[in-house]
């Protein structure tokens, strides 16, 4: 089990996604402005395809 947070947040940055503002908890709202998408990114990414499904949500496609 790893720590997919700063994977995932690195990909959003590289695919013109900008951190907006805190969610609820530790959640983090990332916008893109292009696409117009905004995703929701937990603060602890203990697992592979909790990483997956977000890129994916995120129209990325699955990465890991």
């Amino acid at each position: 089990m790893g720590d997919y947070t700063r994977k995932v947040k690195k990909i959003l940055s590289e695919n013109g996604y900008k951190f907006e503002r805190r969610g609820k908890g530790d959640h983090e709202i990332w916008y893109n402005p292009n696409t117009k998408k905004s995703v929701s990114v937990d603060g602890e990414i203990k697992l592979r395809t909790s990483a997956s499904e977000l890129l994916k949500d995120a129209g990325l496609g699955k990465r890991f």
